[in-house]
């Protein structure tokens, strides 16, 4: 008896070293992990969006990057997977491709599952559709935002259909974060077109309380808070799927 116990506890270890050792693989190559050992017992997906937004073509060997092709396929298992009840999205990007953030930022806002963002140190240029796409969004006290207008890189021929193509790519991105927070898309643009903050650039950068006064963001808070909101939201989703089930068993049961 004494030896098949030994027997266990050992099996067990091995699986735990192996399981943690899945998960620092998946951290390292993609930025995800899967919480379900709180006290609570949600089963929570945990996403970073790190460094640059990388489009389709690869940056710098030295750059910290978050790749699309990673975050999409990640971000349609959870929403299929009944192993995932909400996701926790940890940001600290200085934005990046346009195409591809905003892909993100579109895949993030119409999960089904309860969504968080928590915005760590800042969360720049395309980064701000991706805070806001969440269903409820927190920044740190030291947390930044900067807005922007749209800009390129590389060859630009100066007519008329370049401008109105930056002018409406610049709208896809107003229209984004007006619709999912409480700015105005007004104040949005005035906002990034203010000349007097950045040093070589015409835009506004936003610390936590002041990305919640102007509706960027909805609280200033940390992980706790984040956590504690995100768990609030599970169960909330939780009691109406119940309820959905018991009205459609009455419904049943009279027919």
């Amino acid at each position: 008896m004494r030896k098949n116990n030994m027997e266990n506890k050992q099996n067990t270890q091995e699986k735990t070293q192996e399981q943690r050792a899945d998960e620092r693989e998946e951290i390292k190559e993609t930025g995800t992990l899967q919480l379900e050992n709180g006290k609570e017992r949600h089963r929570i997906q945990l996403l970073t969006i790190i460094g640059e937004i990388e489009g389709h073509e690869s940056v710098s060997g030295n750059t910290k990057a978050t790749k699309y092709e990673h975050l999409l396929p990640r971000l349609a298992e959870a929403e299929d997977s009944d192993d995932v009840e909400g996701i926790l999205i940890l940001l600290n990007t200085l934005g990046g491709d346009v195409e591809a953030g905003l892909a993100i930022a579109e895949m993030i806002a119409s999960l089904s599952k309860p969504t968080v963002s928590l915005v760590l140190g800042g969360s720049h240029s395309i980064g701000g559709p991706l805070a806001v796409s969440a269903d409820y969004s927190f920044i740190v006290p030291s947390g930044t935002m900067i807005v922007h207008p749209v800009r390129t890189n590389g060859m630009f021929i100066g007519v008329y259909q370049s401008y109105r193509n930056m002018e409406k790519t610049q709208d896809r991105i107003t229209e984004f974060i007006a619709d999912h927070s409480r700015i105005s898309q007004k104040r949005l643009e005035e906002l990034m077109l203010d000349p007097t903050q950045l040093v070589k650039d015409v835009g506004t950068m936003l610390e936590g309380e002041d990305a919640v006064r102007e509706g960027l963001i909805d609280e200033v808070g940390g992980i706790s808070q984040a956590m504690k909101k995100l768990h609030e939201m599970i169960d909330a989703r939780r009691k109406q799927q119940e309820e959905h089930a018991k009205d459609t068993e009455s419904l049943s049961a009279e027919s």
